[in-house]
């Protein structure tokens, strides 16, 4: 009897993954079909079989569309897939990608390159690096800056409350520290510091994503082999020692891996909100499981589709604008998981 339970909720689950996997490419289709240039979906297809012959619409595909599609698929999933890690360590319904301050160092480092370090951009713009790649440079730096103090805290510090309250203090020191810079600055590079916030999937070259995608995708494989970590985590820091697992490698490991993942789409996007902290309480809702060997491949799934569906929306098909697509994944995103948690009215957080 257990046994064929088990069996059909494994077929169940097979069924559901092979079903998102097909809604995923549908939305990648549709997010380099739909734009400012609408290109029929026929063409995509014969794009992608070797038989297009419109020059204009491969250079859009090729240069633009497909580069950007390709950032949305990759950054939703390590967004959603870092939201959950986080939830899961702290057991905070609350917690996000960017709540040890990752994207607060990352602000950091742009801030100082736009407010105080013009002269370095310049004399690099001269030894052939690009602006692009100074900013994606900067924000790593502040990443990793804000990394190393938190596993430096991870070793002093025994309870995970400890340790996400020191996140958040150093989150908001970086901040303070944005704050006086800009109020200092002059009204220019305040429109840049701004715009940077607002997020892009678009800026992306091919050059940027043969580094953006081999890091996304190692950090992606290493999410998959901590499922087993985050289940133990699930019934509790006690428990999960007791069942040997060695918390403080654990929680490093969660740690770096959140880092890596939050860390590189901020650089490379810059901050994006929303999809961290919904896209793992939608997946918990949708399939009623807490067991991540379960949960990570839908989150993966889901985060991915999610900022390819906003990003469309973002676009505003026919148009010749583009909405901030920060203010596209909260604006809606928030009310779709309210109408979700009052329809399921609960979340299930244990296997």
């Amino acid at each position: 009897m257990i046994e064929s339970t088990i069996d059909e909720s494994r077929k169940k689950w097979e069924s559901v993954f092979i079903i998102l996997v097909v809604v995923l490419v549908l939305c990648f289709l549709l997010n380099i079909t739909l734009g400012s240039v609408k290109i029929p979906f026929s063409f995509v297809i014969s794009y992608f079989t070797g038989q297009a012959n419109n020059e204009v619409w491969i250079n859009i595909l090729e240069n633009f569309r497909i580069p950007k599609a390709i950032t949305a698929t990759l950054a939703g999933s390590a967004l959603a897939i870092s939201g959950l890690q986080m939830q899961t360590l702290f057991r905070n319904p609350l917690a996000g990608p960017f709540i040890l301050g990752i994207s607060s160092g990352a602000s950091l480092g742009i801030a100082l390159v736009i407010f105080l370090g013009i002269w370095i951009g310049s004399l690099l713009e001269l030894s052939g690096v690009g602006r692009s790649w100074l900013l994606v440079g900067a924000s790593a730096i502040g990443s990793f800056f804000v990394l190393s103090v938190v596993l430096l805290a991870s070793f002093r510090v025994r309870s995970g409350v400890s340790l996400l309250i020191i996140g958040l203090m150093f989150g908001a020191a970086t901040s303070a520290i944005v704050s006086i810079l800009q109020y200092f600055s002059q009204a220019e590079n305040i429109q840049s510091y701004v715009i940077w916030s607002f997020g892009s999937l678009g800026s992306l070259s091919w050059g940027e994503l043969t580094v953006f995608i081999p890091i996304i995708l190692v950090a992606l494989v290493f999410s998959l082999l901590l499922s087993k970590n985050l289940n133990a985590l699930l019934l509790g820091e006690d428990y999960a020692e007791t069942m040997g697992l060695k918390l403080k490698r654990a929680r490093i490991s969660i740690i770096v891996c959140t880092s890596i993942l939050a860390g590189t789409v901020t650089a490379f996007c810059g901050p994006i909100a929303f999809i961290g902290l919904a896209i793992p309480h939608i997946a918990r809702m949708l399939f009623n499981t807490g067991n991540h060997l379960q949960l990570t491949p839908m989150v993966v799934l889901l985060g991915s589709i999610a900022l390819l569906v906003f990003d469309v929306i973002a676009q505003l098909p026919g148009y010749q604008e583009t909405l901030p697509i920060n203010a596209i994944t909260s604006l809606f995103g928030a009310p779709f998981v309210i109408w979700l948690i009052l329809r399921k009215s609960n979340i299930k957080y244990s296997f």
